[in-house]
């Protein structure tokens, strides 16, 4: 599956954490706190739970968007929008 991770983290400290998990987890950076790629269903489930360990649930928000291949390739891109090319497992691969 396609993941989508967005957030909203107040503290700096917290915010880069989770940035780190997020590109640990192999996800591809789209914007400063947006983050895209291919996770199986136990990777998604550790990056929740890990996320949940930093974050303020008074002060910071996180959205962790499930979508299917097919689905992302619906999407519109528009000005300098990421390179689709970059979410698949092939790619994914080459990181590690």
């Amino acid at each position: 599956m396609i993941c989508w991770v967005l957030y909203d983290i107040k503290k700096n400290r917290q915010r880069g954490k989770i940035s780190k998990i997020c590109k640990k987890s192999g996800l591809y950076r789209v914007q400063k706190s947006v983050f895209l790629g291919s996770m199986e269903d136990n990777e998604k489930d550790s990056l929740e739970l890990e996320i949940k360990e930093l974050i303020d649930e008074e002060t910071d928000s996180v959205y962790i968007f499930p979508m299917s291949k097919n689905e992302l390739r619906q999407t519109a891109l528009m000005g300098q929008a990421f390179d689709k090319k970059l979410i698949t497992d092939e790619v994914k691969a080459l990181f590690f």
